[in-house]
């Protein structure tokens, strides 16, 4: 009896989760809507529960939709560490899959007993459902699915376009800030921090980056750090320390950003900087 109000409670707490890591906002009146979802579960337990499994399934259908549909839309998660480049992204998107995944498992359950192939029910469940719902948990433990900090009231308010020499001039304040205040040396940096640097919308900010530098606010942040820490490797630090340094905190990003921006590997930059000398 708890079992179908408990996996209904799922796709809107993960909407939630993602809602919380996009914008840092829930709202009471609007979120708190989601909470009719196992409402109206119950309510179909106890007078329809024929269109249970459909109703349950759909859920899951309905909101795995509405996650991919807001990444399509725009997948620069602001609160998410600039560090993770494209992973807090991929992550969220992985989890609007599995929930899709877990509706697609109802409908060939209910083929199978269309079918008349019961027997092949707990072959599904096992294969299916328990991997989707685990897919879901694991994606969930990591520190990339959830936003590190909060928004201003200047970062909510309504977003306006701008013209170009405005996002020019936003840029130059940009660069000055990163150039004199180093911020990229954190490696909890966000969109979101950054805009409330400069006091402008989260939304403005990453259009001028785009419009300005012609890349997206990751790779942006994350050249000042490969400059940085080529300047390190230079000096003759580590490539351990220079990455930490630098504001990263996994190698493989650091190795993926270094190749990009100086087009070869650390190791073999620092062999280059040795044959020179």
């Amino acid at each position: 009896m708890v079992q179908p109000i408990t996996a209904s409670l799922i796709p809107p707490v993960a909407w939630l989760t993602f809602q919380s890591a996009t914008s840092g906002l829930i709202d009471a009146k609007r979120d708190g809507l989601h909470l009719l979802v196992p409402v109206f579960v119950i309510f179909c337990m106890l007078f329809a529960p024929l269109t249970l499994d459909v109703v349950v399934s759909s859920i899951f259908l309905g909101y795995g939709i509405a996650i991919l549909i807001r990444l399509r839309q725009d997948d620069a998660l602001p609160l998410a560490r600039l560090e993770a480049g494209p992973l807090p992204a991929r992550i969220w998107k992985a989890i609007g899959v599995l929930l899709i995944l877990s509706f697609l498992s109802d409908i060939l359950i209910t083929i199978a007993i269309m079918l008349e192939h019961i027997d092949w029910r707990p072959l599904i469940i096992s294969v299916f459902t328990s991997f989707t719902l685990l897919g879901i948990g694991l994606l969930s433990l990591s520190r990339d699915a959830v936003g590190t900090t909060e928004v201003d009231p200047v970062e909510t308010k309504a977003e306006q376009s701008l013209p170009s020499e405005e996002y020019t001039a936003l840029i130059m304040r940009l660069d000055t800030l990163m150039e004199n205040d180093q911020p990229y040396l954190d490696p909890d940096l966000t969109l979101a921090r950054l805009a409330r640097r400069l006091h402008v919308p989260i939304k403005q900010l990453s259009i001028a980056i785009n419009m300005v530098k012609g890349e997206n606010v990751s790779r942006y942040v994350n050249g000042f750090r490969i400059r940085n820490a080529s300047a390190s490797l230079e000096q003759g630090i580590s490539v351990t320390e220079a990455m930490l340094s630098s504001g990263f905190n996994t190698k493989s990003n650091f190795n993926r950003e270094f190749g990009r921006v100086m087009g070869q590997s650390p190791s073999a930059f620092m062999q280059s900087k040795e044959h020179k000398t």
